[in-house]
């Protein structure tokens, strides 16, 4: 299980009620008050997981994102948000976060979603299949490494999660009530939009154009689906 998560709110109050409760679920907890801190903790400390407020002194939590994205690919991150946040914005192809809280929050929920995270970044031990091949791709699973042409493409965990499901059920349709309980693991109380940025997200590091995509296709008013080639 990913257990270290760092908690990265410049307000001390939130950030301790936070530390908290996850505290009291089993995960090691650190804490950062700026993003320039919370960089140097991530790039000292073994940090599966962050949970990063976008507004910060200093370095905003997109920077932080992004920088952090860049250096510590396979990290679960968490962006805490404001209502008046667009998603689009938040889950935007430049910054590659895993989930989102709006501002207030239930700190349970918050638990939850870590949970959720973790678990998407364990290796599975019990797959009966270490490798699932899908020429040109190939995903290892001990690993938790995906493969186009036999070179590593970087996938944040959710996007890994999604591309495994894919390469997994190639043809199936899907909704994107379906992949959200399956890769996120609960029911997800929030803007469905989710999925499809990660979805955009993925097709630009797999797809020759993301713009008209091969591999990942839209079924209008349904979901997603994987072109079942054969």
């Amino acid at each position: 299980m990913a257990n270290t998560v760092l908690v990265v709110e410049d307000e001390e109050s939130i950030r301790k009620f936070v530390k908290i409760n996850l505290d009291r679920a089993g995960f090691i907890v650190e804490e950062a008050a700026t993003g320039e801190e919370a960089i140097e903790i991530a790039r000292r400390e073994e940090i599966d997981i962050v949970v990063l407020d976008i507004m910060l002194p200093g370095i905003d939590g997109f920077q932080v994102c992004k920088i952090l994205r860049s250096e510590f690919p396979r990290l679960g991150i968490i962006m805490l948000t404001a209502k008046s946040q667009d998603i689009d914005k938040i889950m935007g192809l430049e910054y590659g976060t895993d989930d989102y809280m709006t501002k207030p929050f239930n700190p349970m929920e918050l638990v939850l979603r870590v949970k959720s995270l973790s678990r998407r970044m364990e290796t599975d031990d019990n797959e009966s299949e270490e490798l699932i091949y899908y020429p040109p791709f190939k995903v290892d699973i001990y690993s938790r490494k995906f493969y186009k042409n036999d070179k590593e493409v970087e996938l944040t965990p959710t996007e890994y999660s999604i591309a495994k499901l894919f390469l997994e059920n190639p043809g199936k349709a899907f909704k994107r009530d379906e992949i959200l309980n399956i890769v996120w693991g609960y029911d997800f109380i929030g803007d469905s939009k989710i999925v499809d940025v990660n979805i955009r997200r993925l097709r630009s590091k797999i797809e020759e154009d993301p713009g008209k995509p091969f591999y990942i296709e839209t079924v209008w008013g349904i979901g997603y689906r994987w072109r079942d080639i054969d």
